[in-house]
């Protein structure tokens, strides 16, 4: 008994200090929010408080000082963050992540991201330099000399910040830049799928498939399908067709990851799936309107902003305010001063989206076509060359190549020879989807795309929008932004609105008859870019314009002016969201702040209520058909988070896609295609004109039966036989994944931030979910990545919300405290004179 009871004693003190080793490491992995820290390389001390929003106010006594301070901070908070993201850019995933990153590495590594970021850098004016040096001091001096544990990443991974260099460069920051370029900015994802299309459809089809813009012609009259079946383009394996089965019983865990089928490798899986989907702009939107003084109860200009991002956590965002005198900078040059407040990202040193003392902006995506495919003939002879523009016998060219190495965890390091055209990188070199689709030995794929250009100068935008302290001054300051282009709406203490599209895109020459649409020959020189649409050129809407009508709204439509010439893409967001808004600003003659918010939380799918009657007429024999119509007819279309009835819908038309596109696609093309690519339109067309040509013989109704019919067997199975007790916000959980614990059901549990979310990729309030995930086909995974509403009456009246919390550090209560506010559409203030302070931080040199 003795032995026993000193081995349970012994065992009890392990456990004892096991778990004060736990607290003391979760103790030292907090950032010091109150006291002194020494940070070297600061010329003088630095004030960091937090506010009862938990927005950091940075106090310095120069611009310089400032900028090392935010990344200090962002080192404190958001320190894997970086460190992801770093290696993301880099392709330097598998050297931690092992060979299931793989593609991933060689798909940056091709497009190089970095090597760009390098010749941008050497062409940034020094005023920009200082910035993104003196952030990068910043982080890099957190992490020399900071008492502060690393995150729990770090260790479970084994992973040192910055690998064998530094954590950050300033070349990082004009990386993360372009990685933002490349997340938005682009839609070679819709070229290679026309290019895949083609294979098995008509042109016609094609465009039935891939609709124009509403009330807009199809772009380009090429007969696609011919073109590239007398070119010879296709693999002569390459799957033509087959039956695209639906979800079936195969999906019996599909709203549940406990029952899910787990992947090879989880870790690699989310971050192989964003991979896999560049390119494809559908769904990557945001929401921004300025009201004219006219239009507001109190005589000056309000401005509403939500920009939808991919969900994640930690956030993509971290708020801020930056406070400085004006100083010099090391060329002798004054550097204004600096006061401004708003989303900053880590990885930048500047406030992207907010507002200063007297000028609040906003942005959207615009969306337009900076991102041309190019099809560039092998010489048969050499295969080292590819066909170029010249008169007579077929000229040739050799591919520019540079090697590339890539560490692999576990295994020896992996050579890529990357190829680059005139045009670009070849991406088919590394896209599995254009090896398997492409007869490779004859033709390749080449990317042009704008934001690679070396005159992108897009941080100087950003300094000098940070000093702006009105309409026109902001004006000027984005002449300098690159990529990704986008709409910005902003307003001034004095009253003045205004609306710009930033950003460079692409001429295309007039006898370019495919336009960017698909592919196109890489050696006719008429398919080449013609130059970039002059700043001054861009869509625009001046103060006088937007005050006849009472307001200017964006919501990713086409900005381009009906009866314009100009031609900037097809591949524009339908304009449910647009449409609705303005019929909202329409609907009152004044409004307040208190009505911004309700628009921004405005749950009506347009795009619902034009599908539902097909719905509501839909015959079915399943058992539960009886209750769920009754259940649908009473839905007017909100997308209302404890209801039933839009889950319902969504199921179904989920099925239904799948049953008429998918059968003429075949399963391969149409999984490559569908998910975050909803063909939502091509749907509504074909079931309003009972298309049988896709629908089959018997009539789309026949296919809206077996639909429902297989939405209800799925619901049954894994929501239980009681519809009146299913609603769309469990299965519609706004799901801020974690990168790389998120497919980890151990691990997600604690790093991933959800929370039960109505609407839909067509209402103001957006939640858009990916059919085609594993485990959650219905999650809210796309959503408002921040809501801000700035009232130019008072700007410190100004509000903001976003889905997580400022913290990226598990352990902290500031991970996820921000989530329910956010889903219930409520807001914390964004002040610079807030009334206290809750923590009050001095960095001293």
């Amino acid at each position: 008994m003795v032995w026993i009871k000193r081995f349970f004693g012994g065992v009890l003190l392990l456990l004892l200090l096991l778990a004060s080793a736990i607290g003391i490491y979760v103790y030292r992995s907090f950032p010091a929010l109150d006291g002194e820290l020494k940070v070297s390389g600061l010329t003088a001390a630095v004030s960091v408080a937090r506010d009862s929003a938990d927005v950091t106010h940075i106090k310095a006594q120069s611009p310089r000082d400032a900028w090392m301070a935010l990344g200090y901070v962002h080192a404190q908070e958001r320190g894997w963050q970086l460190e992801f993201n770093r290696r993301v850019m880099h392709g330097e995933l598998s050297e931690v992540l092992g060979e299931a990153t793989l593609d991933t590495d060689k798909l940056m590594r091709t497009l190089g991201i970095m090597e760009a970021a390098q010749r941008q850098w050497q062409g940034l004016p020094a005023e920009a330099r200082q910035a993104l040096e003196a952030y990068s001091d910043g982080i890099n001096a957190f992490y020399a000399g900071s008492a502060q544990a690393l995150s729990p990443e770090f260790h479970i991974l084994g992973v040192k910040p910055g690998g064998a260099g530094q954590p950050w460069t300033p070349q990082d920051s004009v990386g993360w830049a372009l990685m933002m370029a490349l997340d938005l900015g682009g839609n070679w994802g819709n070229e290679f799928a026309r290019l895949s299309a083609a294979r098995v459809l008509s042109t016609e089809q094609l465009w039935q498939l891939f609709t124009p813009y509403p009330g807009e012609a199809p772009a380009s009259r090429t007969d696609f399908a011919r073109l590239y079946a007398e070119l010879g383009v296709f693999r002569p394996d390459a799957i033509k067709t087959g039956a695209a089965g639906a979800r079936g019983e195969s999906a019996g865990g599909l709203f549940d990851a406990e029952k899910s089928a787990l992947p090879t490798n989880l870790l690699a899986q989310d971050i192989n799936d964003w991979a896999a989907n560049i390119g494809n702009v559908e769904g990557k939107g945001s929401n921004n309107w300025v009201l004219a003084g006219s239009h507001t109860t109190s005589g000056k200009p309000l401005l509403a902003n939500d920009p939808h991002l991919g969900l994640s956590a930690p956030a993509i965002w971290y708020f801020a305010r930056l406070q400085a005198p004006a100083g010099q900078g090391a060329d002798g040059r004054a550097i204004p001063a600096l006061d401004v407040i708003g989303a900053t990202l880590p990885g930048m040193p500047f406030v992207v989206l907010g507002r200063t003392a007297k000028v609040a902006w906003g942005f959207t995506n615009t969306g337009p076509d900076v991102q041309d495919l190019y099809l560039e003939q092998i010489n048969p002879v050499n295969p080292q060359q590819y066909r170029v523009p010249g008169a007579g016998p077929a000229q040739w060219a050799d591919f520019k190549t540079r090697s590339e190495r890539i560490k692999v965890k576990g295994q020896p390091d992996v050579s890529l020879n990357v190829r680059s055209s005139r045009h670009g990188p070849v991406l088919s070199d590394v896209q599995k989807p254009h090896a398997e689709l492409l007869d490779t030995g004859r033709y390749v794929i080449a990317l042009r795309w704008s934001a690679l250009e070396t005159d992108n100068l897009t941080a100087v935008a950003a300094l000098r929008a940070n000093q702006a302290q009105s309409v026109d001054e902001l004006i000027a300051a984005y002449a300098n932004h690159h990529s990704p282009m986008q709409n910005v709406v902003m307003a001034d203490v004095s009253g003045k609105v205004a609306y710009k599209a930033i950003g460079k895109v692409p001429l295309r020459k007039a006898d370019n008859d495919i336009r960017g649409i698909a592919p196109s020959p890489g050696w006719d020189a008429r398919y080449d870019w013609a130059g970039w649409l002059p700043y001054a050129q861009t869509p625009q809407a001046d103060a006088a314009t937007i005050g006849k009508k009472g307001w200017f709204a964006n919501a990713n439509q086409s900005v381009v002016p009906p009866g314009s010439d100009l031609f900037l893409g097809q591949d524009w967001v339908v304009p449910y969201r647009f449409e609705r808004i303005e019929k909202l600003l329409a609907s009152q003659p004044r409004h307040d702040a208190a009505s911004m918010q309700k628009i921004q939380f405005d749950q009506l799918s347009s795009a619902t209520t034009r599908l539902l009657p097909f719905l509501q007429k839909t015959v079915s024999q399943h058992p539960l058909a009886t209750e769920v119509q009754t259940l649908l007819a009473g839905f007017d279309g909100v997308m209302r988070a404890d209801s039933a009835a839009p889950l319902i819908f969504s199921v179904w038309v989920d099925e239904l896609t799948r049953g008429v596109i998918g059968s003429r696609l075949g399963e391969a093309r149409l999984k490559s295609m569908y998910g975050k690519r909803h063909f939502r339109s091509a749907i509504e067309e074909m079931m309003e004109r009972d298309d049988k040509a896709w629908c089959g013989a018997a009539g789309c109704a026949a296919q809206s039966t077996a639909a429902l019919d297989r939405a209800l067997t799925l619901l049954q199975a894994t929501r239980g036989a009681a519809p009146a007790k299913w609603s769309w916000g469990q299965a519609h959980q706004a799901l801020s994944a974690h990168r790389p614990f998120s497919n980890v059901p151990a691990l997600a549990r604690f790093f991933d931030v959800s929370v039960p979310t109505g609407g839909d990729a067509f209402t103001v309030n957006v939640g858009q979910y990916w059919p085609n995930d594993a485990k959650f086909p219905f999650a809210n995974r796309h959503a408002a990545s921040l809501r801000a509403v700035y009232d130019l009456a008072d700007l410190e009246k100004s509000r903001f919300i976003y889905q997580t919390g400022q913290s990226g550090l598990v352990f902290s209560s500031r991970y996820r405290d921000m989530r329910r506010a956010w889903a219930d559409v409520s807001y914390r203030p964004l002040q610079m004179t807030p009334a206290s302070f809750d923590h009050q931080l001095q960095l001293t040199p």
